[in-house]
């Protein structure tokens, strides 16, 4: 998993929950599914919530 900086602008793709069954890992299937159509997806651990986010980089502003 990747520690990304509060600093980090993202888009959330989608949110799955941490208590997920042993040895199952929807967030990482789902993000791989998604790499897989060309998007840089990347999951992140959200402790406030206790969720795991896909997250895309968001577009910079110029």
């Amino acid at each position: 998993m990747l520690e990304v900086s509060s600093a980090m602008s993202a888009k959330v793709l989608e949110r799955f929950p941490a208590g997920a069954p042993r040895g199952s890992w929807p967030a990482e299937e789902y993000a791989a599914e998604r790499r897989e159509k060309g998007e840089p997806a990347t999951v992140v651990m959200d402790l406030k919530s206790d969720a795991f986010l896909v997250v895309v980089p968001a577009p910079e502003d110029d």
